[in-house]
């Protein structure tokens, strides 16, 4: 029997909730590092820290030349299937697992 190839690539966890984890287990993390982290262009981790923001997810403070992330406490999941509960459990169980750094590549 063939195997199918999958139709497209994907991932269970979008770059929206994979940048909030960062920024809650580093709030001060630079846009470069996220990017590097999510192996996706600085371009596109600020449209998603911009969304973020946006929508009230995160509050960026300005501390000199770097900018320092909060985790807003309270939020709901966007979709009405899951809009009754808190990002909160799902934003600490990605925070609490620690991916490589650049050394263990």
């Amino acid at each position: 029997m063939e195997t199918a190839a999958p139709r497209t690539s994907w991932t269970f966890v979008t770059h929206h909730a994979r940048i909030l984890a960062m920024l809650s287990r580093d709030p001060e993390l630079r846009m470069r590092d996220m990017a590097d982290a999510c192996q996706i262009t600085e371009r596109a981790v600020r449209a998603v820290v911009a969304d973020l923001e946006s929508a009230g997810y995160l509050t960026r403070i300005r501390h000199g030349r770097r900018n320092r992330y909060q985790v807003t406490d309270g939020t709901h999941f966007r979709h009405p299937a899951e809009g009754p509960h808190e990002i909160t459990q799902l934003i600490k169980l990605l925070a609490d697992l620690e991916s490589p750094g650049p050394a263990a590549r």
